[in-house]
């Protein structure tokens, strides 16, 4: 199997970062976003909850490129409410931070080489 075409069966950052290591070229693009999303409350649950809660993810969009082939994963770095405090919306960004930081040692350690953005 080629090194290019086994990419295709990586769907974990690390997946990535054991190719490098092989000494293998990737390349890598990273995005990051934050999405909206309502959590269902299962009823019963609470009486004074609504049905659904207003939630967001920050999300880490990794862009593999290996010869030609390119794959995409994305990684959820923090699941918050949209209600929460300005302080703890501060909290769950450093934490977020915190862990984005760890996955691009661990990259960079691989020799794969991209720009770092944070939340």
């Amino acid at each position: 199997m080629s090194a290019t075409s086994e990419i295709g069966e990586f769907n974990r950052i690390e997946d990535f970062i054991s190719f490098a290591r092989k000494g293998n070229q990737v390349d890598l693009t990273v995005k990051l976003r934050k999405q909206m999303v309502a959590q269902k409350v299962h009823p019963g649950e609470t009486e004074d909850m609504k049905t659904e809660i207003d939630m967001y993810l920050l999300l880490g969009d990794y862009t593999f490129t290996v010869g030609g082939n390119v794959k995409k994963i994305s990684k959820s770095y923090i699941f918050g409410s949209a209600g929460e405090s300005r302080s703890n919306a501060d909290v769950d960004k450093k934490v977020a931070n915190a862990r984005l930081k760890m996955d691009y040692q661990r990259l960079k350690d691989a020799k794969i080489v991209f720009e770092e953005k944070y939340f």
